[in-house]
C-alpha cells in the first residue's frame, strides 16, 4: 500500500500486486526493480544480512504475500538475519505495530501473526482498536489485562517508534516491501508480482554478500 492511497481507505493497497505472477530470466536493473539507498543504513555487524519485510496488517496485498515470505524465509542462508518490521502509513494505523509488537512481547507472534491476518481479511475484524484486539488475544489463550498490559507498555512503544524510524530511512513508498541490508529495498510495486518480489530480495541478498 502506498502512502498516497490511504485517503482511499483500506481497499487501496498496491494493486501491482494483483497482476499475474511473471517470471523474468533477466537480472534485476536498479531503479525498476529495486532502490539503492545513498548513502546506506548502518545495520547489523560484519558477517550478518540484515533482511527486513515491512507490512501492514490491514493491507491486503501483504496478506496474500505472506505466506510467500514465510516459506521463503525458512530457506535463507544462515548469514541472514530476517525480521519483520510492521508500518503504518497512517496515524490511525499505529494501532497494528502495537499489536504486532504486543505480541512479540508475550511470546506469541510466531504462532498468532497469520492469524491476525486471518482476523483482519478473512474473518472482517479489523482489530483496530485495544479492545478488539484484547479480546481477540482472549481467544487465544492470553489474559486481556495481560495483552493490555503489552500493549500500553513503554516497552511496545519503543519499538513502534524504531519501526517508524527505520520505515522512513529506507524512504520505501509502500508495502509489502523487502529491505536488505540497508542498501537496497524493492516491492510488489516495482516487481508487479510477489514471486518477482522475492527472486529480486534473493538477487540483492547476492550483492549484499558481495559487499561484505
Amino acid at each position: 500500500m502506498k502512502r498516497r492511497e490511504f485517503t482511499a481507505g483500506l481497499g487501496a493497497c498496491l494493486g501491482a500486486l494483483l497482476a499475474a505472477p511473471s517470471v523474468r530470466a533477466q537480472v534485476p536493473q536498479p531503479g525498476r526493480e529495486y532502490m539503492v539507498l545513498n548513502p546506506p543504513l548502518r545495520t547489523l555487524g560484519a558477517g550478518r544480512i540484515d533482511v527486513v519485510e515491512f507490512f501492514w496488517y490491514g493491507c491486503p496485498h501483504c496478506n496474500r504475500f505472506e505466506p510467500l515470505v514465510d516459506r521463503w524465509k525458512r530457506q535463507l542462508p544462515d548469514d541472514v538475519s530476517f525480521r519483520r518490521v510492521p508500518v503504518a502509513l497512517r496515524d490511525a494505523y499505529v494501532v497494528h505495530q502495537r499489536l504486532y509488537y504486543a505480541l512479540e512481547a508475550l511470546g506469541r507472534v510466531d504462532d498468532l501473526h497469520r492469524k491476525v491476518f486471518d482476523a483482519i481479511h478473512r474473518d472482517r475484524r479489523p482489530l483496530n482498536t485495544e479492545a478488539e484486539q484484547a479480546a481477540f488475544a482472549a481467544e487465544h489463550g492470553i489474559e486481556r489485562e495481560q495483552y493490555v498490559e503489552a500493549y500500553r507498555s513503554d516497552d511496545v512503544e519503543t519499538r513502534a517508534r524504531h519501526a517508524r524510524e527505520l520505515w522512513s530511512r529506507y524512504r520505501i513508498d509502500g508495502v509489502p516491501a523487502i529491505g536488505v541490508a540497508g542498501r537496497y529495498w524493492t516491492s510488489g510495486g516495482l516487481t508487479n508480482s510477489p514471486e518477482r518480489t522475492l527472486e529480486v530480495a534473493d538477487h540483492l541478498i547476492g550483492l549484499a554478500r558481495q559487499q561484505q
